[in-house]
């Protein structure tokens, strides 16, 4: 192409007739291919981080997404929307002449059981778009110990993402039952804490940022296996734990006796009920969790005990609410469900009374129900009311009443 003859400095080769190639020609075509490309892949990458960018949803669009299936729990919320749509400017940041280097803001939420926790996670999974992975830290144990180990919480993150690495090093981790491995004495024994503080130890790499090797399958590591390397700095970690009987450590920590006149009684009372609210990091460490596991869960937020009021509009609000399963059940045969007033109010206090939370609501409803579902396909009725008195009919039946035993 050039002209140059053949020589050992410079040796030209016959591609086609008449298309002779030197080595400085090679060398031209090459790195003009290479230039041509490098061109187009970084317009592609700039196209899809302007959708990616127009794609992400804001804190207020999140949370007006979980306000469709959960009730309440507003400071829960907007914590967790700022903390998710953060990451996602995280994993879509440039790298700027700045050197400031954004981390991340793990979160650890608190509360009674049947409050919302997992809920919230389930609901967030589904409007994102990064993987997502419910874990349980109850079966999690120090390596070498009969359970799991810690970095097979991994493993369903990457299971959730095809074992697409790069995606998986962006995703968000819920560890649920963070309470669970709790350091069980603050004395020191010759007996090891294979699934309390042993677990926290190992938790702490991950929850900082390193790189951990995580065995596919999950399960036990050994020497054979091939692992998976997976650098955890871009994953984002919520926790969840309801920590019973930590309201005697924020009690004690607050003095809540009041002595003296004009002290108002209410207030004192209300305060008492919801202690939750005024958790703070060393009441987590009285419960039993290191500092420094705390340290790396910087955001706490609390989830408040759910009233009567929210009990009752979990019953029939939300999208997936439990009256309206049980209505969409009972269409699938033709027949037209109904649940009075004072049917809802029933079962809303007998769920205050059981102190179970939102999970009891479905507990009493099914028991209610069941005769229900068991009888109306087979009979010729287009329209079936639950009232009071079938609530309490049915709850008597199970025993979840106390029945008066008359005295012979």
């Amino acid at each position: 192409m050039c002209g140059a003859t053949d020589s050992s400095a410079n040796p030209v080769v016959n591609i086609l007739d008449g298309l002779n190639l030197c080595t400085d020609c090679i060398k031209y075509i090459d790195d003009a291919r290479d230039m041509q490309l490098k061109t187009r892949t970084t317009k592609k990458d700039a196209g899809k981080a302007d959708s990616k960018d127009a794609s992400i949803p804001k804190p207020m669009e999140i949370k007006e997404y979980l306000d469709q299936y959960i009730i309440g729990q507003d400071e829960a919320k907007r914590y967790l929307s700022v903390a998710v749509y953060n990451h996602y400017k995280r994993i879509n940041q440039t790298v700027g002449d700045d050197d400031v280097d954004i981390e991340k803001s793990n979160i650890i939420l608190v509360g009674p059981t049947g409050t919302g926790k997992t809920l919230l996670a389930k609901t967030i999974a589904r409007l994102l778009d990064v993987p997502f992975a419910i874990v349980d830290a109850t079966v999690l144990t120090e390596a070498g110990y009969v359970g799991e180990d810690i970095e097979s919480l991994l493993t369903r993150l990457l299971q959730n993402c095809d074992y697409d690495v790069e995606r998986a090093q962006k995703g968000i981790v819920f560890i649920d039952e963070i309470d669970k491995i709790a350091r069980k004495s603050d004395n020191p024994s010759i007996t090891r804490d294979v699934s309390g503080e042993g677990v926290q130890q190992g938790l702490l790499k991950l929850l900082e940022g390193s790189t951990v090797l995580v065995p596919p399958n999950g399960g036990r590591k050994h020497p054979e296996q091939k692992m998976i390397a997976v650098d955890t700095k871009n994953i984002l970690f919520i926790c969840g734990g309801a920590f019973d009987g930590i309201e005697r450590k924020i009690a004690s920590r607050l003095n809540t006796h009041v002595v003296g006149y004009g002290h108002d009684e209410t207030g004192r009372k209300r305060q008492r009920e919801n202690l939750m609210r005024y958790v703070m990091p060393q009441d987590l460490k009285s419960f039993g969790l290191i500092p420094e596991i705390i340290g790396r869960l910087p955001v706490l937020t609390s989830l408040e005990p759910l009233d009567k009021e929210a009990l009752r509009r979990i019953l029939t609000e939300p999208k997936n609410a439990i009256v309206r399963q049980y209505k969409k059940m009972f269409l699938l045969d033709g027949v037209e469900l109904e649940f009075t007033e004072e049917a809802l109010d029933l079962i809303v206090s007998k769920a205050i009374e059981y102190k179970l939370g939102a999970r009891g609501l479905r507990s009493i409803v099914e028991t209610i129900m069941v005769d229900a579902m068991f009888e109306v396909p087979s009979m010729p009725v287009k329209k079936f009311t639950v009232d009071a008195n079938y609530v309490q009919e049915k709850l008597e039946k199970a025993h979840f009443e106390k029945t008066k035993i008359e005295e012979k």
